[in-house]
């Protein structure tokens, strides 16, 4: 019996985006760390806080003060002309974003800037506009989709020149971290891939308040000890800084992820907006 003849698909934009990021991504030495940690005092918080928070949008913040206290984690190896290592003055954040495209699921990248200076509210509803917005009113989506259209070897060259010549450039076009998870589907990430210095994701949170959370770091950069510590930090900062901060409730107006959103005339105007950049990994 002759075996049947299969189906041919182009690459689409979404699958040609992965596949650039994840060519990239295969150079970088990176091993992930895991702690569990106890974040059940945030409960009462976060369901009392006006903004009704994402996960993703808490451990950000936590993250982005840590790595404010901490240079290192805002360092980035650069390889052109010559390797050296380059550290960015505040943290941007790229978190992993599932959209529809032509029909079909895919990875984007909504960029937040420097997270640690905006509040939980400011930051949950940046997050609303991502998940929400037509991907044509969001800058940075419209330049992804129009570089992920190029032949092969321009993408490439395009992202390879914007990871590795400037510092400054690539904290802007690609975040100092990121930030992916598949918590809220029951799933826990193994080793998610990236061509940044440092990716935090966490898994499930049950009943009692235990979740594991990973920082998956580049050995270039990093050592293994050091980031171990960081992650006791970043419990500390959750436990601490994070906690009041809800406590205090402050937000700015924010819809619910899966509201649409007002129109333009309607729309209190939004204290920032952060444009998006990538990284690897699922939805907030």
């Amino acid at each position: 019996m002759r075996e049947p003849k299969g189906v041919v698909f182009p690459l689409s934009v979404p699958r040609r985006l992965i596949a650039d990021l994840l060519h990239f991504a295969s150079r970088v030495p990176s091993i992930p760390l895991s702690r569990m940690m106890d974040v059940s005092a945030l409960f009462a918080a976060r369901r009392a806080h006006p903004a009704r928070p994402s996960w993703s949008v808490i451990f950000m913040k936590a993250y982005a003060k840590v790595a404010m206290e901490h240079p290192p984690l805002r360092r980035a190896l650069l390889e052109w002309p010559v390797g050296r290592i380059y550290e960015h003055p505040q943290t941007n954040c790229s978190l992993a974003i599932e959209r529809s495209f032509d029909g079909e699921e895919g990875v984007f990248f909504g960029m937040f800037r420097a997270p640690e200076g905006q509040t939980i509210g400011e930051l949950q509803r940046s997050l609303v506009e991502f998940k929400n917005a037509p991907l044509e009113e969001i800058g940075f989506f419209r330049r992804m989709i129009r570089v992920s259209k190029c032949p092969t070897p321009i993408r490439r060259f395009l992202w390879s020149t914007s990871l590795n010549l400037s510092g400054r450039a690539r904290a802007k076009r690609f975040g100092t971290f990121g930030v992916t998870t598949l918590g809220g589907t029951g799933v826990e990430q193994i080793h998610p891939l990236s061509p940044l210095t440092t990716t935090l994701t966490f898994g499930p949170i049950d009943a009692w308040g235990k979740v594991t959370v990973k920082i998956i770091y580049d050995h270039r950069v990093l050592d293994g000890a050091y980031v171990a510590r960081r992650l006791v930090d970043l419990e500390e900062m959750l436990n601490g800084a994070i906690l009041e901060e809800l406590r205090r409730g402050e937000a700015c107006e924010v819809l619910p992820l899966s509201s649409p959103l007002p129109t333009a005339a309607s729309a209190p105007k939004a204290p920032h907006r952060p444009a998006p950049a990538r990284n690897a990994g699922r939805g907030a």
